[in-house]
């Protein structure tokens, strides 16, 4: 007969383990509270502010976007897509450019504008954020920032 350990208890076993968990968690209300606020100041919805994180994400690491990651991205259809995308154009914060290396395709990228409305309702936050891992050294820093990055790439899905 075989048992199966139930996740919750197995939360027991390592303290630190759900500690740690528990501090995700709470930080990912705050970022909701965060972004709540940011939409609500921008004059966006929950699409379009994170159409515009997944961009700023993207452009920092030298990606492009297609219509076709937003809607992956966000899970919607094309068509809803099309329309955040036309509403994010006309309100000055995205633009449609062609594909550097194939004409028949497009891409959106940010406008000087949306950086700077973003930077304006996120700075302060930034700063506070900078300010907290200004106090942990290089090699906690690298620690941390793989915690992040593995349980980031666990929780994502392409489906």
């Amino acid at each position: 007969m075989s048992t199966v350990t139930s996740p919750v208890s197995s939360f027991d076993i390592r303290p630190r383990v759900t500690q740690s968990l528990r501090a995700i968690q709470t930080l990912s209300d705050a970022l909701d509270r965060m972004h709540s606020g940011m939409k609500g100041a921008m004059d966006m919805n929950a699409s379009d502010l994170a159409t515009l994180r997944m961009l700023t994400i993207r452009e920092h690491r030298g990606q492009m976007v297609s219509p076709h990651d937003v809607a992956a991205h966000l899970r919607i259809s094309t068509a809803s897509t099309t329309k955040l995308i036309d509403r994010l154009v006309a309100s000055g914060h995205l633009e449609r450019r062609p594909h550097p290396s194939d004409g028949r395709a497009r891409v959106v990228v940010l406008t000087d504008k949306s950086r700077r409305e973003f930077f304006e309702h996120f700075g302060v936050h930034l700063v506070a954020m900078r300010e907290i891992a200004d106090r942990f050294d290089d090699s906690q820093l690298a620690v941390v920032s793989r915690f992040i990055d593995e349980l980031t790439e666990a929780i994502t899905t392409d489906d």
